[in-house]
């Protein structure tokens, strides 16, 4: 199993709002002028930036768990919102460590990147010919993961500081002023189509030693028509974007290099095993613990806070917290689908104790009752408010042995698959046009054929021929739900279709008639905390607010 190296090499860390005294030349930035004298030692430093992504803060917990659950199909563990369970209730007030840490978490990102740049720009003209051509793929990475820091925090926060070179985040808090979110988006598109020009496919690559897990031209295109969808959303508006956002999925579309694994399962047995597979896995982040202890390396806690609840054994297993949990009427209406092959690969009805037991089994049950209260949506309707994500079934997909005995996992996380811009390619279109074409339906029923398990009979699993504007837009808004099903997209795709607040209380109002009751049974905490025109942001951190007396804070914060 081959997992990307992470390096931090001579990288002074200025996160904003902290000033860096610029009055003497330190130890470390003459370490820095020593230093990326050729292609691999700029690779190595490269890889320092990359290290970003492994912290707690990013995707090891609160972007790939922490920050997903408060959605029609996620919901946190339990009835109150004490310790953790704060965040995912949006209960939590400005001052939030957890919100903080993110944010700078990926500033730190953003100052590594600029700091990478512009040290080798200060030594690239003294490569030879073949470390030139390297240098610049690097430069190239280093841009696109700038880009994607940037985005992550501009879609949350809306109004942030833009950093463009390590000395604006040596300024003075005081001096720092935000900008309008549409400039952060104008400097990600920038990095992102120099990274899209210059970076080759992952299957082109004869440049890089080892491309694993890194940004190539396919993950580039892929994310920037993520960021031209996202653009045109709620809060910006700009529906010019949807034009950009078709286009550059087509070229990623058209290019034949990227495509959908046959079987929907051979995703999460990859990721769970650390197998790489650039066909559908466009940005994906690698963890890996050697020791089985996880102390000191980029592990993760995908698997364990948002996998299946699992028992420990001892010598065999630890537990798995199972503190994610599945939103029931979210089952119900995806259960109508009977041919859809996602829906017992994505929602785990079942718990491990010594063995595979139901949620739904009661003591005194047979295999055979259980599965009748299983099937019954009017039964065990506690037990089924239990249900976890199953694409992270750590007892059932990993092969290599190597199980961290604590909350932490070796399991990888996808931040852009292939589906997601297909479904993307779909949506642009659609809105572009004022209704879908033969390329918009070609895209989405590829998504829904690969879920159904590519069946011959396509009329059972294509979307009907005729939909208007509107009924193409619901469709894709619910195969976005079905084929992307807690992998940190659901919340953010709603804010951006301007429907969270609303898709909250359509979902409490569901579960209410599900119930058949007006009691607290529901368990949605969600509900009874969630504001329209706040929490479809973060607010800026309490600390940056006080130090940064330019800010504005984020409507609904103050």
């Amino acid at each position: 199993m081959r997992k990307i190296t992470y390096f931090i090499v001579a990288l002074a860390m200025c996160v904003l709002p902290c000033s860096c005294s610029l009055e003497e030349e330190t130890s470390t930035e003459i370490e820095k002028k020593n230093y990326l004298n050729n292609a691999s030692e700029a690779e190595n430093v490269l890889l320092g930036v990359y290290r970003t992504n492994v912290e707690d803060a990013m995707y090891a917990y609160h972007l790939s768990i922490l920050f997903i659950m408060g959605t029609d199909i996620a919901q946190v563990e339990g009835s109150t919102t004490e310790n953790w369970r704060i965040i995912p209730t949006n209960a939590f007030p400005t001052t939030q460590s957890e919100i903080q840490q993110t944010w700078a978490a990926l500033y730190k990102g953003i100052y590594r990147a600029n700091d990478f740049l512009e040290q080798i720009s200060r030594k690239i003209n003294t490569y030879n010919n073949t470390d030139k051509q390297r240098a610049t793929i690097y430069i190239a990475e280093a841009r696109a993961l700038r880009a994607m820091y940037y985005f992550e925090l501009v879609r949350r926060f809306g109004n942030i500081v833009l950093m463009r070179t390590t000395a604006e985040s040596s300024q003075a808090p005081a001096t720092y002023t935000q900008v309008a979110p549409e400039k952060v988006y104008e400097f990600i598109e920038e990095d992102l189509l120099f990274a899209s020009d210059v970076l080759p496919y992952a299957s082109d690559d004869m440049y890089r030693t080892n491309n694993e897990y890194r940004f190539s031209k396919g993950a580039a295109l892929g994310l920037l028509a993520k960021v031209y969808a996202t653009w045109a959303g709620y809060p910006i508006n700009d529906t010019s974007k949807w034009e950009q956002a078709a286009k550059t999925a087509s070229i990623l579309v058209n290019s034949g290099k990227h495509g959908l694994l046959s079987n929907y399962e051979q995703l999460w047995k990859n990721t769970c095993n650390g197998i790489w597979n650039p066909t559908e896995s466009l940005i994906e982040v690698s963890f890996y613990s050697p020791t089985v202890s996880g102390n000191s390396d980029p592990v993760s806690r995908i698997g364990k806070w948002n996998g299946v609840k699992t028992s420990a054994i001892a010598g065999k297993r630890g537990s798995c917290a199972g503190n994610l949990k599945v939103v029931h009427t979210f089952v119900k209406e995806w259960r109508e689908h009977s041919n859809d092959l996602r829906c017992n690969l994505s929602v785990a009805n079942y718990r491990y104790n010594d063995e595979y037991i139901l949620w739904a089994s009661g003591k005194n049950d047979t295999p055979e009752t259980a599965q009748e209260k299983d099937a019954d949506p009017t039964k065990a309707q506690k037990e089924k408010q239990n249900y976890t994500p199953a694409k992270w079934d750590i007892e059932k997909y990993v092969e290599n042995g190597l199980l961290i005995n604590n909350d932490k996992s070796n399991v990888n996380w996808y931040v852009l698959r292939y589906a997601d811009v297909l479904l993307l390619y779909a949506e642009a279109l659609n809105e572009w046009k004022h209704g879908p074409n033969s390329e918009a339906y070609a895209a989405i029923n590829a998504v829904r054929r690969r879920g159904f398990g590519n069946p011959n009979n396509t009329v059972s699993c294509d979307l009907p021929q005729g939909l208007d504007e509107e009924g193409f837009r619901k469709a894709v808004q619910k195969e976005r739900a079905y084929e992307l099903a807690f992998e940190g997209h659901r919340r953010l795709d709603l804010i951006r279709w301007g429907i969270y607040y609303e898709t909250i209380q359509d979902t409490n109002e569901e579960l209410l008639k599900w119930w058949n009751t007006d009691s607290s049974n529901v368990n949605y905490v969600v509900y009874n905390y969630t504001k329209k025109g706040k929490h479809e942001l973060f607010p800026i951190p309490q600390r940056d607010m006080d130090l940064c007396p330019k800010f504005e804070q984020n409507p609904g914060w103050k």
